[in-house]
């Protein structure tokens, strides 16, 4: 059997622990990120199972029609709009997802709003040139610390800003608001003032078709010009273009992003790079070796499992005639 592992970007798959699950395979990887038809067909057309780094690749019933040999493919985490399911239901090709952590995007989320808070790259770009004390910071102790999502990483986030001594507030469903309220947090009354109030929010959403461009330019202009606004989750969430217009007009007055329109980004003059008052990380959420070998595992098992005859963590089960 052959499985081929695309978007491998740090050539790092070779070097988990659980890559051993795959002894039995003859494994392909790639190191690169490719949109054109034509060469994803000539890269998976020999496969029979193809295991994905959560979205990096978008698999359609276009492409699927050129993969004669695919049964199996194996998500890390869970599927989301960037694998066609009806269309590999329909071609008989199963569905396997694995189950996420919180721990690293939690994590890399409370980084990022100590650093932009404290303009930490500024300052260490600054000494890197020679120069001493370019900026000054602010703390967080005190300030409104501004939760939209509160599932497993929105709730360890907020630990975060109590243990720093930041008044949490959070915005989203009233199940949410209520849990929220449970654990001892405030929520905001409406979506106006939860804006308004925050001197960090920070996004922590799914993205579907009820969540695309849930954040708009009316709510981000509510926003205090000392604001930071933090997106680790997906970039969709909020409307296109207005994150740039209203940064540029001063309301919020910085941003801290993981996620982006388009990835990866490769263009040193693609619009959050050249703002100085954005900081940007290259979708490193989930990117820890702790959660790779965690993801990884799991898919790397399905797989497997599933070509020893006992899928697991299947989909679409349809395919199997369950």
């Amino acid at each position: 059997m052959k499985i081929v592992i695309p978007d491998d970007y740090q050539h790092a798959v070779q070097t988990l622990d659980c890559f051993r699950l795959l002894d039995e395979f003859k494994v392909q990887l790639y190191h690169d990120t490719v949109t054109d038809l034509d060469e994803l067909a000539r890269r998976f057309a020999p496969a029979d199972a193809l295991v994905l780094t959560r979205e990096r690749t978008r698999i359609t019933e276009p492409l699927l029609a050129r993969l004669p040999h695919l049964k199996l493919i194996s998500q890390t985490g869970k599927v989301a709009g960037h694998v066609d399911v009806a269309a590999c239901t329909r071609r008989g090709i199963a569905i396997t997802e694995g189950f996420g952590s919180p721990v690293a995007t939690a994590e890399l989320a409370w980084a990022l709003i100590m650093a932009a808070m404290r303009g930490l790259a500024p300052a260490v770009n600054g000494m890197r040139a020679g120069h001493w004390q370019t900026n000054i910071g602010d703390c967080l102790e005190g300030k409104t610390l501004g939760i939209w999502g509160y599932g497993k990483i929105g709730r360890r986030v907020a630990r975060y800003g109590a243990a720093f001594g930041m008044d949490v507030l959070v915005w989203g469903s009233e199940s949410s608001r209520q849990q929220a309220q449970a654990d001892g947090f405030k929520a905001a009354v409406d979506q106006t003032s939860f804006f308004a109030d925050s001197d960090v929010l920070s996004l922590h959403l799914r993205l579907n078709a009820a969540t695309t461009g849930l954040v708009r330019y009316e709510d981000l202009t509510q926003m205090k010009p000392s604001a930071l606004f933090v997106n680790t989750s997906r970039a969709g969430l909020v409307e296109a273009g207005v994150l740039q217009r209203a940064l540029t007009e001063g309301r919020p007055g910085r941003a801290a992003l993981d996620v982006y329109e388009q990835e990866p980004i490769y263009d040193p003059n693609y619009w959050a790079l050249t703002m100085p008052n954005v900081l940007c990380t290259p979708h490193l959420g989930y990117v820890e070796r702790r959660g790779y070998e965690y993801y990884f595992g799991v898919a790397f098992q399905n797989v497997v499992n599933f070509f020893q005859g006992q899928p697991e963590n299947v989909k679409n089960p349809e395919v199997l005639g369950e």
